[in-house]
């Protein structure tokens, strides 16, 4: 199988202009980030999600740098072909841009991501400009951004009233000017979604925000239901049922142990004749009865 060439953000902008959608899926492993490259997917996002969805947080702001470095590389190794991204997870970037700066290093050195995702708008503006000057890539993130969600009150669609809308259309023209390549919109109604993909000349990447933007993101354990319970998403399309053939595939084997019906004879390996005779020195096989 040849492979592809990996996607730099000179090409997204190009493929914006020229209407081509860009494709994204979560990954947060070796063998998740192979399947995706050998699908075609453009962009990977390592994302903070693995606290929802790998780790077993009922959020995404337990995860720690640490966390996003360890499994950024783990997709790397699969994805090596691929465009990565990595989230800076929660509180990481809102402060010193020293610090912030700090992180974007271990995400691009020890993670091998080719670029960070930042949560928020205007608040945030100053450290995607360092970043951006520093030679990192940065991905926006705004609408329903999950890092922020005790303040937003819950997880609630974006956009609805004109306000809202004129806020996000400021927050997405102000990530633009601060050099973000592009802009993730999540939960925004889909008007609002289409008009700031229309101001804006970087490409929106969208998670239930509807048929206009530029591209679209799914967790890939939405997509497949890899989840136990799953819980369906307005948004989400599914794409085949993993979760419940790897329960039923695990309740197979384990009823097959109880009855030995595994291991059958074709799982087994056999010895050489003699062999017995050698474990018991005296050149008879002994076999005690219990």
């Amino acid at each position: 199988m040849t492979k592809k060439s990996a996607l730099n953000i000179v090409k997204m902008k190009k493929m914006k202009a020229e209407g081509t959608p860009l494709s994204m899926v979560t990954a947060y492993d070796y063998p998740t980030a192979k399947l995706a490259e050998e699908a075609g997917v453009d962009l990977i996002l390592v994302g903070d999600s693995l606290g929802n969805v790998v780790l077993g947080f009922n959020s995404t702001i337990p995860v720690t740098l640490d966390d996003m470095v360890y499994h950024t590389r783990a997709v790397a190794r699969g994805a090596d072909h691929t465009f990565i991204v990595a989230d800076m997870p929660f509180m990481t970037y809102h402060g010193n841009i020293d610090e912030t700066l700090r992180g974007v290093r271990r995400l691009m050195q020890e993670g091998h991501a080719q670029a960070v995702k930042m949560e928020g708008g205007k608040e945030i503006c100053a450290a995607v400009e360092a970043v951006v000057k520093s030679g990192v890539p940065v991905l926006g993130h705004i609408g329903l951004t999950p890092q922020s969600v005790n303040q937003m009150g819950g997880y609630r669609i974006q956009g609805k009233d004109t306000a809202d809308a004129q806020r996000l259309m400021e927050e997405a023209k102000a990530l633009e000017a601060a050099g973000a390549f592009g802009i993730v919109l999540e939960l925004v109604t889909e008007q609002v979604a289409e008009a700031i993909s229309k101001e804006l000349s970087i490409p929106t990447i969208g998670i239930g925000a509807g048929r206009y933007c530029d591209g679209q993101v799914l967790v890939f354990h939405d997509i497949f239901q890899y989840a136990s319970p799953y819980i369906n998403k307005r948004f989400v399309k599914t794409y085949g049922d993993v979760g419940s053939l790897i329960r039923e595939g695990l309740e197979n084997y384990v009823k097959e142990v109880k009855d030995r019906s595994f291991p059958a004879e074709n799982h087994v390996f056999v010895a050489d004749d003699h062999v017995l005779d050698s474990l018991y020195g005296n050149g008879t096989a002994k076999v005690e009865k219990s």
